[in-house]
């Protein structure tokens, strides 16, 4: 099992290496789209386990927020996912939930916001 784990994450290795055309360790959104227009890239994703149908979808999942992903981030979120479209689906699913509820705290402190300066702008007004 773990000979096939080492296999699997230097396959995993390979394939970013592929994708990192800047060969600086990380990789961009733009130097991924690269590769989602590659076939031969996008078929041996598909030998991964890995969905290529949603390959967009798993770069976004895996960066952090600054538009890159590491190396490291990349093979950890892989094996992660390995297998089964439905642990990815559930992944990025999750990370869209978290995305959402961030946006709507920020929005909710931002009403409470207005509604505290609206009521100490107009004190007598019993809806505000």
């Amino acid at each position: 099992k773990l000979a096939e784990k080492e296999v699997y994450t230097q396959k995993l290795a390979d394939f970013f290496a592929a994708a990192d055309m800047s060969g600086d360790g990380s990789l961009t959104l733009a130097e991924f789209d690269e590769i989602l227009e590659c076939k031969h890239l996008m078929a041996y994703l598909a030998t991964l386990e890995l969905d290529p149908g949603k390959a967009r979808e798993l770069f976004l999942l895996l960066d952090k927020g600054d538009g890159t992903v590491s190396i490291d981030d990349f093979v950890k979120g892989a094996i992660n996912l390995k297998g089964a479209a439905r642990s990815q689906d559930v992944a990025i699913l999750s990370q869209d939930v978290s995305r959402v509820r961030s946006k709507l705290d920020a929005m909710e402190v931002a009403l409470l916001s207005i509604q505290h300066s609206l009521r100490a702008a107009h004190p007598a007004c019993p809806n505000t």
